[in-house]
């Protein structure tokens, strides 16, 4: 099952390189490649593309702006920031807004397609550069909080449900997402969804840190 992809930047050699990253890709699939705000929102509205792929400096519509609209009616969504500016206010305006993974435009082509893989699957890349500001700001205790926090878990009940409980099972095992839906008779898109609210639930980013927690929470 190929990754659909929506590409937003009005940048005419950027909409074409990271265009052709997409294509460059047999997993990926080009949903779209507009230049404004108001062309993606018309497309977002229209299809609904497993990765948007957006630029922050958008002619007629900023960014944040574009993300915001969309997570609040999609929450599901991946918005995968792609953009020149690397400061403090555009990187946290944008994770506030919702966005799931944030990249300067130097990123090159290879890295741009396993960020977009990766943020399909529940990861949140980065750029190496905004991961160390964000973990500066961390360490002095400066960052404004990204969203409200969670509503504490009832004690009595427990963090995942059953079927992302089993789900969880065979990602400890080392079963692709295609293999789990095989075994449990659900479509690997589904599977997907699943992954990527337990990584909320349990408040992480990689296999790794999900089957890690799991099991110190006596859930594996």
């Amino acid at each position: 099952m190929s990754i659909s992809v929506l590409v937003v930047d009005d940048e005419p050699e950027f909409l074409r390189r990271f265009s052709d990253a997409v294509l460059s890709d047999a997993e990926l699939q080009l949903l779209g490649a507009v230049a404004t705000g108001e062309a993606a929102r018309a497309m977002l509205q229209a299809t609904a593309p497993d990765v948007t792929l957006v630029d922050l400096g958008l002619p007629d519509l900023p960014g944040v702006e574009l993300i915001r609209e969309t997570t609040r009616r999609r929450p599901d969504a991946d918005m995968l920031v792609i953009t020149v500016f690397g400061d403090d206010e555009h990187v946290l305006a944008s994770i506030e807004a919702g966005a799931t993974g944030y990249l300067l435009k130097d990123t090159s082509v290879e890295r741009i397609v396993a960020a977009i893989k990766e943020v399909h699957a529940g990861g949140s890349p980065i750029s190496p550069s905004i991961a160390r500001r964000v973990l500066a700001r961390c360490r002095v205790g400066t960052a404004p909080a990204a969203a409200p926090s969670p509503a504490p878990l009832d004690p009595g009940a427990p963090p995942l449900s059953q079927r992302e409980t089993d789900i969880l099972r065979f990602v400890a095992k080392g079963l692709s997402f295609a293999e789990i839906g095989t075994h449990l008779e659900i479509s690997p898109h589904t599977v997907v969804s699943h992954v990527k609210k337990i990584y909320r639930k349990l408040a992480v980013h990689s296999r790794g840190e999900a089957v890690y927690e799991a099991g110190q929470m006596g859930l594996l």
